[in-house]
């Protein structure tokens, strides 16, 4: 129950004159009460009869009724400024702060809406966000701009007190007072104090700004049913009220950021320094709160310049230590964030410094469970609470159809640095590792479901969910890797900074092993395959280690390291051996031979792959077999020895068709369809035009269907390889197809960033070129892939693309530009040991230098 309220507790208003009577009122009465006693000592009235002493009394009881009746004003709690109209509106909005920026749109927005509101109930506008968004600077700017609209006065209240969330009656007693009413008695409680409030407002156009509200409860007895008022709401989460429309305020843009940090630091300043500038505007996570903190420290230290601001920042363990310029919430973001924390239940605050502890950039729902030894569930019950709380936000759907969840940078800061302080040790490592054994789980279902061979002999894919995905099959395998690709890395990373080696190796592998199967994102795999080798190294495991040594072969044997990946290949063939691992050990065989190849030396390559052949068939491992049946051919093709390519792959092709693996037996149709189209030149070159024309159709065929496999299972890369291969057929009726089909498969190689492939693919398209009749532009292709190919160190396609170049040349009548390239390329494969090599730059130097 709230106390009664004196008339002089509120500023300016004025008494009415009627307080004077009630004064008087008691005065009255005793002198009516005197003369009462001085007619009964005079008349002696206890003499009298009693007829005359009852009419005396009665008189006088009338007249004491009368006098007390005409002097006190009718009994009320309340009177007002009806009653007094000398009272001013009152006009309490805090007052705009002089830097406002970067808030036009949602102004804009903010008065279409006051322009469509309803008549006939108030509007209520509530603006949410994060800690230090700006809410609060945003609705006093908009209110202070509507303010016209609103004769009888604008009440604020900052319902965060001191203790925490202040009470509604005690705001509703102070709205009350502003308006001129004064509580001479105790209303009653809050549902009184309500009615009055709707009485005292009615017919009036009072705008009401209630700043930091708690809770939907706090607010909603607070809002008027008078359709001239209108209310603004700021809160650091969603109220659900009605009659509202609700904003959610964002942090800025980069462009709003570096406005406003030039308005407190001086356009100059900023402009001389642009991308510091962005840098600071970035480090503060692009929060207005933060970004105003670096331009009043900027603005009072003439001699920092922005780079060393930004320096500053750039230090994750001073941060917010940066931000911070006062204890108050307006002037520290870490004082800010506290208050959203201490507002949060203790298994929520238990989950925001676990989360801190994570470098993933976001993640989905079951991190949280694992973090806190729960359930997905209930995990994900707790991370919409941070997200109702301004701590998490929800960044949509992924791949897998799975909410995603992320913590803003000075949020996770300042998550962590509690976390350091405040849990334990053994608490946040045994939780780290429940998550880190959850992505290692995962990741070895989504690797394991799409690529079998690679995880055990004789594998095969079970055609249930990864596990991972949500979904069932490869494709879901393939969709939960690019969703979860950026935190599985850094789950690697963590795994390996926290020395818990057995991990880093596993969750590693498998990361590997999605990058092998998908041959795509080559900078992370590299970089893996690195960390996965130290961590099989620190395990003492030589298995491990020879497993990780092949992974890494793959990655760098792909960007066309060779003679680096036969290094990696050739140590685990010999730990394979060594350890009797006779499977793995005739994987590492094959993996030589092709890195053999990759390197031109052929003749030494074709035995290894001979060998990994019988290993293969020894271990009644068909699929193993098949492929490497695939790569001898790929070889074979190299050689000039078609008929014998063609042979291994239908045998590769029959024992893929058998299994259903509709992926390798694609990738046998685009070789069989090189093979097909190098058979077809050949046919062309002898005059054989009709036979040609019968395996051009043919290599086309092949390979469309490659093309048409691989795309319908979003396989880029590989339809990438296919759509190079087309280009390479050779057929003179179909140039321009072909040349489309090559310029495709480049950008998509450079859009996965394969930078190998990209080069291979440009000695694609200068023959393309040169085909067209385009010298010119066939030329400048060839210098650059060749120029390309011997920065990656892949001496064999050097040679290569400088013998395609001097062929350029020679068919464009170009022979003296011809010989120096051809000579080069006739040095590399001398170097190589490649004789068939040797071979034809012989005889095309022949050319050359003939008269």
């Amino acid at each position: 129950m709230l106390p009664s309220t004196r008339d002089d507790d509120v500023p300016g208003v004025r008494p009415p004159a009627r307080r004077r009577g009630s004064l008087a009122a008691p005065a009255l009465a005793g002198v009516a009460a005197a003369v009462a006693s001085a007619l009964g000592t005079s008349l002696d009235i206890w003499t009298l009869p009693v007829p005359a002493r009852v009419a005396i009394t009665v008189v006088v009881a009338a007249l004491v009724g009368a006098l007390t009746w005409a002097t006190l004003a009718p009994s009320s709690a309340v009177s007002g400024p009806r009653a007094g109209r000398g009272t001013p509106p009152p006009a309490e909005l805090p007052p705009v702060i002089a830097h406002f920026t970067g808030r036009r749109e949602v102004l804009a927005e903010l008065h279409e809406q006051f322009a469509e509101r309803e008549r006939d109930a108030p509007l209520v506008v509530s603006l949410y966000g994060r800690a230090g968004v700006g809410k609060s600077a945003l609705a006093a700017r908009f209110a202070h701009e509507v303010i016209g609209e609103f004769p009888d006065g604008q009440l604020y209240f900052d319902l965060r007190g001191a203790d925490g969330a202040v009470r509604p009656e005690e705001v509703l007693a102070a709205f009350l007072r502003a308006l001129g009413v004064r509580l001479t008695t105790d209303p009653g409680g809050l549902a009184e104090l309500q009615k009055l409030w709707w009485t005292w407002t009615k017919d009036l156009r009072v705008l009401i700004f209630l700043d930091n509200a708690q809770s939907g409860e706090q607010v909603r007895v607070l809002i008027p049913p008078e359709p001239g008022c209108a209310v603004i709401v700021t809160s650091r989460q969603p109220l659900f009220l009605r009659n509202r429309y609700d904003r959610q305020l964002a942090v800025f843009s980069e462009a709003q950021g570096v406005e406003l940090l030039a308005r407190l630091a001086g356009d100059e300043r900023v402009a001389a320094d642009l991308d510091a500038a962005l840098a600071i505007v970035r480090l503060c996570d692009r929060l207005p709160l933060a970004i105003s903190i670096c331009g009043g420290r900027l603005a009072t230290r003439e001699r920092w310049s922005l780079r060393e601001l930004a320096d500053r920042l750039a230090d994750e363990r001073r941060r917010l230590g940066q931000l911070e310029v006062g204890a108050q919430i307006d002037r520290s973001v870490r004082a800010s964030l506290q208050l959203s924390y201490d507002d949060c239940t203790g298994i929520q605050r238990r989950l925001l410094r676990l989360l801190g502890l994570l470098p993933a950039p976001d993640m989905q729902a079951w991190v949280a469970g694992d973090l806190l030894g729960a359930s997905e569930l209930d995990g994900a019950d707790q991370l919409e609470a941070l997200v109702d709380a301004q701590l998490a936000e929800c960044s949509g759907r992924d791949l897998t159809g799975r909410m995603r969840y992320r913590l803003h940078d000075l949020v996770r800061l300042f998550a962590r640095e509690v976390a350091l302080r405040e849990e334990p040790e053994e608490r946040r490592r045994a939780a780290i590792e429940r998550v880190l054994y959850g992505y290692r789980r995962r990741a070895e279902s989504a690797a394991t479901e799409r690529w079998p061979q690679d995880w055990r002999r004789r594998g095969v894919r079970t055609g249930g969910g990864s596990g991972a995905g949500g979904d069932s099959g490869e494709v879901s395998s393939a969709a939960w890797f690019t969703a979860e690709r950026l935190a599985l890395l850094s789950a690697v990373h963590m795994a390996g900074s926290q020395e818990l080696w057995d991990l880093a190796w596993a969750t590693g592998r498998a990361f590997c092993s999605l990058c092998h199967s998908l041959r795509a994102y080559w900078s992370d795999w590299r970089e893996v395959a690195d960390l996965v080798c130290e961590a099989a190294e620190r395990t003492g495991d030589p298995r491990a280690v020879g497993i990780a040594l092949m992974e890494r072969a793959a990655v760098v044997g792909g960007s066309g390291r060779s003679a680096a990946a036969r290094a990696d290949a050739e140590r685990a063939l010999e730990l394979f051996t060594g350890l009797g691992e006779s499977w793995w050990a005739a994987r590492a065989m094959r993996t030589v031979g092709m890195t053999l190849f990759g390197e031109g030396n052929l003749d030494r390559g074709q035995g290894y792959l001979t060998g990994a052949i019988s290993a293969f068939t020894a271990e009644d491992d068909r699929w193993w077999q098949a492929r490497a049946q695939r790569n001898l051919a790929e070889l074979r093709l190299a050689q000039g020895r078609l008929a014998e390519a063609r042979r291994l792959l239908e045998d590769s092709l029959a024992v893929f068709e058998s299994g259903g693996n509709r992926y390798s037996e694609a990738q046998t149709q685009r070789v069989l369809g090189e093979v097909l189209a190098a058979e077809a030149r050949e046919l062309l070159k002898a005059g054989d035009a009709s036979a040609a024309e019968r395996r051009f159709v043919l290599a086309g065929n092949a390979l469309r269907f490659a093309i048409r496999a691989f795309h319908e299972r979003g396989e880029e890369w590989e339809e990438a390889r296919c759509l190079r291969a087309a280009g390479e057929i050779g057929d003179p009726d179909n140039g321009l197809r072909e040349y489309a089909g090559v310029r495709l498969a480049k950008e998509t190689l450079e859009k996965l960033g394969d930078s190998w492939g990209v080069a291979r693919t440009r000695t694609s398209e200068g023959a393309a070129l040169a085909r067209l009749g385009r010298a010119d532009e066939a030329v400048a292709a060839l210098r650059e892939a060749v120029r390309e190919f011997a920065e990656l160190g892949d001496r064999w396609w050097q040679a290569r693309g400088l013998r395609t170049l001097g062929e350029v040349l020679v068919e464009a009548g170009r022979a003296d530009e011809a010989h120096e390239p051809v000579a080069e390329a006739l040095e590399i494969y001398r170097s190589l040991g490649n004789e068939a090599g040797v071979a034809r730059a012989r005889a095309l130097l022949d050319r050359v230098t003939r008269p």
